[in-house]
């Protein structure tokens, strides 16, 4: 299992974020969520393609869609 934390933006009521967040606490990684309507800069930013999953060292993004197949070779990388 990857040791690498993770960024999960989303917004509440997000029909695809909750989507990503089932497979992500599949996946059993450690991650955080942040909503990005709590930061003007995240909306701008993040605001059409939300869910993304951020690696926080690496700072490479998996924007949706994602499967677990795609999930789980991100998480590899």
């Amino acid at each position: 299992m990857p040791s690498k934390s993770y960024i999960l933006f989303h917004t509440d009521a997000c029909h695809l974020c909750e989507l990503a967040e089932q497979l992500i606490v599949m996946s059993g990684i450690s991650y955080i969520k942040t909503d990005i309507c709590d930061d003007e800069k995240l909306a701008d930013q993040y605001g059409i393609s939300i869910p993304v999953l951020k690696q926080i060292d690496s700072q490479n993004e998996l924007n949706w869609p994602f499967d677990e197949d795609v999930l789980k070779k991100f998480l590899g990388a």
